[in-house]
């Protein structure tokens, strides 16, 4: 029997919600129409804004597609550290001619209205990062026929994911683009993530859950590595980035393989929570200094970033990007996920003749 969550794409692809604008409907719908899944980001929008998207999604395809909460976070950011970090970024704010953003917005991300519309309305697929849902609340979703992964970097988040009755969990690994989704933000454990490959074989022993696999992953032959390794679906997000469909800014999509980024790390320079992106002078000059406080700091420097964007200088942008970004390729996504797919086949018949020989 296929599981829900196989039976929504053709092929074991699925594109990242990838929140602040990249999952645009256009790419979304593209991914899906292909043959593999897309997802819409709910986070950092309102309610309406992310219903209004679906809508859009709905209209340019008939295919499934997913969309992506943020779950809400507890208001145990140090108002004094935000403060000092505030006060360090007053000179940024003073040469793109700015201001900070207010730190004092609510930390759930509109995620009660968000679930009540997607129970009303559901769509095919529904996950959850920086955290692990009620089962009161799957089992909502579960009875309007919505399939649920929830995002975890850990083998006991997993479990956790298990108790409460998720379908399948998201297994994100240290290379990912983009936030680390973990459950808690504990500062103590930045940069201890485990690896993607390490990380599918712990989970796999630990739950019995279908496993989509995310961090990193650029060509077909990673897919083929992780589906080998347990996975049922390889989740793409610095791949599609650069995609024509895909919302990201110009600089940021230029930015994966411009050759004065060399290296991305983990930093709390843009937003308070661990998120790896490219290594600019914004990260390398604040990134030391940023304080355990999501989303506070998001909002504090949001319109910063978009202020270095509008003047056309992706050194105070957040660049967020996996560690394969060097291998972005700029095609149409429909394009790639073919491309994705082919090299995926080559790959898998690779395998396949090597046991053949050996078993020879």
């Amino acid at each position: 029997m296929v599981s829900p969550l196989l039976a929504l794409c053709r092929h074991p692809i699925v594109q990242a919600p990838m929140a602040g604008g990249a999952s645009a409907p256009q790419l979304v719908a593209a991914v899906s129409e292909a043959g593999g899944l897309g997802s819409l980001a709910a986070g950092y929008k309102t309610a309406d804004g992310m219903y209004q998207e679906i809508k859009q999604v709905r209209g340019l395809t008939s295919r499934p597609f997913g969309v992506n909460l943020f779950m809400p976070q507890p208001a145990c950011a140090d108002p004094a550290a935000v403060e000092v970090y505030r006060n360090q970024l007053a000179g940024e704010a003073t040469w793109y001619e700015t201001e900070l953003g207010d730190t004092d917005a609510k930390t759930d991300d509109g995620y009660e209205a968000k679930l009540a519309i997607l129970r009303d309305d559901p769509v095919p697929l529904v996950s959850f990062t920086f955290g692990c849902p009620t089962r009161q609340e799957l089992q909502a979703l579960a009875r309007v026929g919505t399939t649920t992964v929830v995002t975890v970097t850990t083998p006991e988040e997993a479990l956790a994911a298990q108790a409460v009755g998720a379908d399948a969990v998201c297994v994100q690994g240290i290379e990912a683009g983009g936030h680390q989704g973990t459950h808690r933000d504990n500062p103590e454990t930045d940069g201890a993530g485990i690896g993607l490959l390490s990380l599918i074989t712990q989970v796999r022993e630990a739950v019995q859950l279908p496993v989509i696999a995310a961090g990193g992953l650029m060509r077909g032959a990673q897919i083929a590595a992780v589906l080998a390794a347990g996975a049922d679906l390889a989740q793409l997000g610095t791949a599609f980035l650069v995609t024509p469909e895909s919302g990201a800014q110009p600089l940021h999509k230029q930015a994966m393989t411009d050759p004065r980024f060399v290296r991305t790390e983990l930093t709390r320079a843009f937003s308070g929570r661990p998120a790896r992106g490219l290594v600019n002078r914004f990260v390398r000059e604040h990134g030391p200094y940023a304080p355990a406080a999501y989303p506070q700091i998001h909002y504090l420097t949001a319109d910063l970033r978009k202020a270095a964007a509008k003047t056309g200088d992706p050194q105070a942008m957040a660049l967020w990007a996996g560690q394969g970004h060097r291998l972005a390729r700029q095609l149409p996504a429909g394009e790639l996920v073919e491309v994705l797919v082919a090299e995926l086949d080559e790959a898998k018949a690779v395998f396949a003749g090597r046991d053949a020989g050996g078993a020879a």
